[in-house]
C-alpha cells in the first residue's frame, strides 16, 4: 500500500481546495472543526471508472441506462446499476484496514429516483432538473483525515499504473502551501443568487397534499408519508463558496460536497443511512423534530417536549420497524436489534430524535446487497414504503433527484458508510457560470399530524440552507 503522511489541519477544506480542480472531486465531510460528532473526513478525485445511471424520458415512458467510463472508453448497459457497481469493485477486493475507514473504492451519490430500478413507480411528477439517478466514481487514492488522532494521510493500493506515475506530484500538491495558493487563485471566488428563493408549493397547495395524505391514512392505504416541498433560485458562481458557509454555520456529521462539473451537490445531512464495518451493520433513522431557540431556557423546553412526545416517538418507531425489516433481508436471522430508541441529538437549527438499529450481514452478502435491499431509506418515504412512494410521486410536483437518496462510499475492503441526503442542495450550471440551485425539505405525516405544525417543520428543517442561500442574495 502507498501511504504518505500529511500535515493535519483541523479545517479540511484547505486540503480539498488542493484537489477540487480535479475531475469528480468529492469531500465526505464530518463537519469538523465545528461539529462535535464526526471523526473522519475523506477526500477523493480523478476516478479511474465513472458510473452514471441516466434517464431519457419520452412522454410517460422512460429509458434508463448506465454509462460506464473506463480508460476513456464508454460502454452502456441496461443491467441493474447496483450489480454494475458491484462488478466494478470485485477485481479490487482488499483486506480491511483497521486504522482507516476508507483506502479507495466507490464514492458518489444514489439519487432517490434510482428506486425506479427497484420498484414499479408511476411517472407523474416533473423531471425538470433531470440529473443522473446515480453518479459513482471508483477511486484509486484518497486523503483521510482523522480528527480524533489529529492525523492526515494520502493512501492508495496502487491498482492503477497512473497512480504510481503521478504519486510524487500528488504528494507535492497536498504538501505544498505554494500549490494551494496557486489553486486558490485559479478558483472562481464568488457566488450569488440572481433571483428570489421560491417554493414549488404554496401553503394552500401543501395543505391540499397534506389533506390527501391524511385521507389515505384514514382509508388504511398507509401509516406515514414523507411530504416535501422544493426551494429553488437562479444562481451564478462557484457553489464551493456557499458550501463553506453551510459547514461553518450548520455543521453536521454526514456532510458532503461533490463536484461533477456542470452538477454540484452540497449536503449538510445529519442522518446516517447505512454503515457496514466487516459484517457489522448500523442504521440511524431520524424522526421527530423541534426547532432550536437562541433562548437557552426555551431551547431546553423544546428539547424536552420532543423527548416526551408520544406522537414523535410513534412516528420514529414506525420507521424503526420498517428499517428492521429492510436490513433483515441481508442480515443474519436474530442479529437485527434496535439498540437505542428516541435519542435526542441537537444540531445548529433543530433537535431530532435518533434511533440506532444494528445487525450482522449474512454470509455471502455484501454492502451493495444491503444498500439495494434498503433503498431508498424508509425515514424519508413513509410506511409501507412502496405505497408511500407512490403517493409521493402523485403529490409532489417535481422529482426529488438526489434529495432523500444517499451519499457515501463503498470501499475496496467491502466497508460502507452513507447518509440520507437531506438538507441537500443541487446546483446545476448550464454554462459553467449560471444555473439553478434547489433543495427540499419535508416531514412525515401521520394520522394525528397538524397542518400548521407540519408545514412549520419543513421550514425549520430548511432553515440552515435558507439562511445560507439568503446570505448570497444580491
Amino acid at each position: 500500500m502507498l501511504k504518505h503522511p500529511l500535515n493535519y489541519q483541523a479545517n479540511t477544506e484547505r486540503l480539498f481546495e488542493c484537489i477540487s480542480h480535479l475531475p469528480w472531486a468529492i469531500f465526505l465531510d464530518s463537519g469538523r472543526p465545528q461539529s462535535e460528532y464526526g471523526r473522519f473526513d475523506i477526500l477523493v478525485a480523478d476516478p479511474f471508472v465513472t458510473i452514471s445511471t441516466v434517464e431519457d424520458s419520452v412522454g410517460l415512458s422512460a429509458n434508463i441506462h448506465t454509462e460506464i467510463m473506463r480508460d476513456g472508453q464508454k460502454t452502456i448497459s441496461t443491467d441493474d446499476p447496483f450489480a454494475i457497481l458491484n462488478d466494478s469493485l470485485v477485481p479490487y477486493r482488499t483486506e480491511q484496514n483497521e486504522a482507516l475507514p476508507f483506502t479507495g473504492g466507490a464514492v458518489g451519490y444514489f439519487a432517490y429516483d434510482l428506486a425506479r430500478q427497484l420498484e414499479q413507480l408511476p411517472n407523474l411528477s416533473k423531471n425538470d432538473v433531470s440529473i443522473p439517478h446515480m453518479m459513482v466514481g471508483i477511486y484509486d487514492w484518497a486523503v483521510v483525515v482523522d480528527h480524533q488522532e489529529k492525523t492526515a494521510c494520502l493512501v492508495s493500493h496502487g491498482f492503477r499504473q497512473s497512480t504510481h506515475d503521478n504519486w510524487k506530484a500528488l504528494c507535492g500538491l497536498l504538501d505544498s502551501v505554494a500549490a494551494l495558493k496557486i489553486v486558490n487563485s485559479e478558483m472562481k471566488s464568488d457566488f450569488s443568487l440572481t433571483s428570489t428563493i421560491t417554493s414549488n408549493m404554496t401553503f394552500s397547495e401543501y395543505s391540499l397534499a397534506f389533506n390527501t395524505v391524511k385521507n389515505f391514512i384514514t382509508e388504511g392505504d398507509c401509516y406515514q408519508v414523507n411530504l416535501a416541498q422544493r426551494f429553488s433560485a437562479s444562481a451564478q458562481g462557484d457553489s464551493w463558496i456557499p458550501y463553506k458557509k453551510l459547514r461553518e454555520t450548520s455543521p453536521a456529521p454526514f456532510m458532503a460536497y461533490m463536484n461533477f462539473g456542470p452538477l454540484q451537490v452540497l449536503s449538510g445531512s445529519p442522518e446516517r443511512f447505512l454503515q457496514v464495518m466487516g459484517t457489522h451493520v448500523e442504521t440511524r433513522p431520524i424522526k421527530g423534530t423541534r426547532p432550536r431557540s437562541d433562548d437557552l431556557v426555551r431551547d431546553s423546553q423544546l428539547a424536552k417536549d420532543l423527548q416526551s412526545s408520544i406522537k414523535d416517538q410513534a412516528e420514529n418507531l414506525m420507521i424503526v420497524d420498517l428499517l428492521r425489516n429492510d436490513i433483515s433481508k441481508n442480515c443474519k436471522i436474530g442479529s437485527v436489534k434496535a439498540n437505542k430508541l428516541f435519542q435526542l441529538q441537537s444540531f445548529a437549527n433543530v433537535h431530532h430524535l435518533v434511533s440506532i438499529i444494528t445487525g450482522r450481514l449474512k454470509h455471502g452478502k455484501t454492502a451493495i446487497d444491503l444498500l439495494r435491499g434498503c433503498f431508498p431509506g424508509g425515514s424519508i418515504t413513509g410506511a409501507p414504503k412502496l405505497r408511500a412512494m407512490q403517493i409521493i410521486e402523485a403529490l409532489e410536483p417535481h422529482r426529488r433527484g438526489v434529495y432523500c437518496g444517499a451519499i457515501g462510499y463503498i470501499g475496496f475492503d467491502g466497508n460502507m458508510d452513507s447518509n440520507i441526503a437531506i438538507r441537500t442542495a443541487v446546483y446545476s450550471s448550464h454554462d459553467g457560470v449560471t444555473g439553478e440551485i434547489s433543495f427540499y425539505s419535508g416531514g412525515g405525516i401521520v394520522s394525528d399530524s397538524d397542518l400548521e405544525k407540519e408545514y412549520a417543520e419543513t421550514l425549520d428543517k430548511a432553515s440552515s440552507l435558507l439562511k445560507t442561500m439568503q446570505y448570497f442574495q444580491s
